[in-house]
């Protein structure tokens, strides 16, 4: 087990603040791009407006 100053952690392109490995994304972290589920949907929404898929 690893003491939560160790986990990786990646910055999130919405909101631009840190968030760190979770258990639920243990499996997929390397795709685990937003922090929230919201910062998620704001991120989709902008893309939709420049016209990127």
């Amino acid at each position: 087990m690893q003491k939560k100053q160790n986990l990786p952690t990646k910055i999130c392109p919405v909101c631009n603040r840190p968030f760190s490995w979770r258990k639920k994304w243990e499996r997929d972290w390397e795709q685990v791009v937003y922090c929230s589920d919201a910062c998620r949907r704001a991120g989709k929404s902008h893309k939709d407006s420049l016209g990127l898929t």
